[in-house]
């Protein structure tokens, strides 16, 4: 592929990936490291080699309906993404309830030193886990779009197509039943970022 158009913006790259298939690698190449860490922290490696390719499969499969009009494709495949996670969604409230129950993140693992990861584990992430377990699959996908995927609250309504007001109250409940689990008063937590959306 040539340089040009690997710097095209992503729906040009799907517009012109119905006459050249070839092309939606650029998606690819661009998203898959993202949509598999987002995987990986819902379901765990081993499924999120999975769920990534099955998202960028779904994704080539519906690419004649994307939305041209959307420059930007990262929340169009998070979405997808949502969509394959909540069908899996009993396999993450299981993972969930066992990392509650045994403190151990093998996703947080490799980020700390192998030394202190029981003491955090068991100190940070089962609490965690458990909050998470307890949250409805809507709330969830939201909270964790937004803190593991990183995305803006425009792009979460984007990705679960759903209004900007239901990702705002859904984020809201989310944070306050996590903080309630976690131990913290729900009612005096201030959360800039809430503001800066």
């Amino acid at each position: 592929m040539n340089r040009a158009i690997a710097l095209e913006g992503d729906a040009e790259v799907v517009h012109r990936s119905l006459a050249q298939p070839e092309l939606f690698a650029l998606l690819y190449d661009r998203y898959a490291p993202d949509i598999h860490r987002y995987a990986a922290r819902r379901l765990g490696d081993g499924a999120a080699d999975d769920l990534t390719a099955e998202t960028f499969l779904a994704a080539f499969r519906t690419r004649s309906r994307y939305d041209l009009s959307r420059e930007n494709a990262r929340p169009w495949l998070y979405g997808i993404a949502a969509n394959l996670i909540g069908k899996q969604r009993r396999a993450e409230i299981r993972g969930l309830r066992a990392l509650a129950r045994t403190g151990t993140d093998p996703v947080a693992e490799s980020w700390v030193d192998r030394a202190d990861s029981r003491v955090v584990a068991q100190s940070a992430h089962a609490p965690l886990a458990g909050a998470l377990a307890g949250l409805s699959a809507g709330d969830r996908h939201v909270l964790l779009l937004v803190a593991w995927a990183d995305l803006s609250y425009p792009e979460v309504a984007e990705a679960l197509d759903i209004p900007l007001g239901t990702v705002r109250s859904r984020l809201n409940r989310a944070r306050r039943k996590v903080r309630s689990a976690l131990g913290a008063d729900p009612a005096f937590v201030v959360d800039t970022s809430e503001v800066a959306q």
